[in-house]
């Protein structure tokens, strides 16, 4: 029979090869944290169109461990209530809460350059894992976590009790921070949101570090690391790409219907510059979130079999929508804002500066803005009020 330590100490040597845990304590927390723990009752896999549940209860006792000990994320719960032990077979619906692959944990954790005595913030507890990993350094009256799910947060809470930490796991919507254990040294968010909430800031000491996902589209997302300055503001830059769920507060739902209808009447029509294709792309798809907040991006099939891609604003009342032709993408734009024009804007001038990666932009957050810009292009930069 498989041992559980073993499975531990085989996923930290892993990690250690892949470059991402690297810290002592946290390669201590990693072989001494049972993952397994926390995904009880059962997670779901997915085989494509479906996902199948696999519960502990009903599964070999080796086979439940190669699962826990993988390095993929394992989700947990669909379509905001369903989990494995509820489900007779495989199921279709929308992830609401996983267990994020390891790698993407421990790295962000190795990000926030905890030390002893450090008060954490966690935004988004899921399983309860990750918050287990810090408990395990940091002591477990320095963790807080919060998770705006009632059911997710009730397992999480049993999970890290049976595992030994009683710390303050919290109920609540977690964009609003925890006031009453505020100051915190770091606050690390679980969840992607389209702008880090002054509220984090707020609760942070002078010094300390607010780490969080930012974007509203499934890709084309990156993870803020902030120092927050003695004047309430903070600065920092996206340290690589990310993805996690979007907050619950601030999932919009996807553009459906019949987008013929949607984009019949356009204000101006003309040939593109740049293919809209590459919004496909990682970096494209952030830089036309910072250059259009609030857009979406959608992909269609045409009767012919041709490829129709689309950028809807609902809250502007306007869209762009893109056709191909022998002689390249035609954009037909509507509503009061020039959706395409923003963004192409952008676009041209990120490729004339080189093409810089993720990491290239920086961002200073006030409680009236949020600014980015791109060192290497001037003319790239983006403010975006808070009103």
């Amino acid at each position: 029979m498989t041992n559980p330590a073993s499975e531990r100490r085989r996923m930290a040597t892993v990690l250690v090869k892949e470059g991402v845990l690297k810290s002592p304590w946290l390669r201590e927390a990693v072989k001494a944290v049972t993952r397994e723990r926390f995904l009880r009752p059962g997670v779901f896999l997915d085989e494509g169109r479906t996902w199948r549940p696999v519960t502990a209860a009903d599964t070999d006792p080796d086979e439940w461990l190669k699962i826990a000990y993988s390095v993929d994320t394992l989700t947990t719960q669909l379509d905001g209530h369903l989990t494995a032990d509820q489900a007779g077979g495989p199921v279709v619906g929308v992830p609401t809460s996983s267990s994020t692959d390891p790698a993407t944990v421990v790295g962000m954790i190795e990000t926030l350059d905890l030390a002893t005595g450090h008060r954490v913030l966690e935004i988004g507890t899921g399983t309860g894992y990750s918050t287990a990993l810090m408990c395990h350094y940091l002591g477990e009256d320095n963790v807080t976590t919060v998770e705006v799910d009632t059911q997710v947060a009730t397992r999480a809470d049993a999970a890290l009790e049976a595992a030994g930490f009683s710390t303050w796991t919290v109920t609540g919507d977690g964009l609003l921070g925890h006031p009453y254990r505020a100051p915190y040294d770091r606050v690390i968010a679980t969840c992607a949101v389209r702008r880090i909430p002054y509220a984090w800031i707020r609760q942070t000491r002078p010094g300390g570090v607010v780490l969080g996902t930012v974007g509203s589209w499934p890709w084309g997302t990156g993870l803020a690391k902030l120092a927050v300055g003695d004047d309430g503001t903070a600065e920092g830059s996206i340290v690589r790409r990310s993805s996690f769920m979007q907050a619950r507060a601030q999932a919009v739902a996807p553009v459906a219907g019949d987008l013929s209808a949607r984009t019949a009447y356009a204000d101006s029509e003309r040939r593109t510059q740049v293919s809209p294709l590459v919004l496909e792309e990682w970096m494209p798809a952030f830089l036309a979130q910072l250059a259009a907040p609030g857009a979406q991006f959608v992909r269609g099939t045409g009767g012919d079999g041709s490829p129709l891609r689309y950028l809807f604003d609902p809250e502007r009342e306007s869209f762009a929508e893109f056709l191909v032709g022998d002689e390249g993408w035609t954009v037909r734009q509507g509503g009061p804002v020039a959706l395409w024009e923003e963004v192409e804007r952008s676009l041209v001038a990120w490729q004339d500066a080189g093409a810089p990666e993720i990491d290239s932009v920086r961002l200073h957050v006030t409680p009236a803005s949020h600014r980015y810009w791109i060192d290497q292009a001037p003319s790239l930069c983006w403010e975006h009020r808070i009103t």
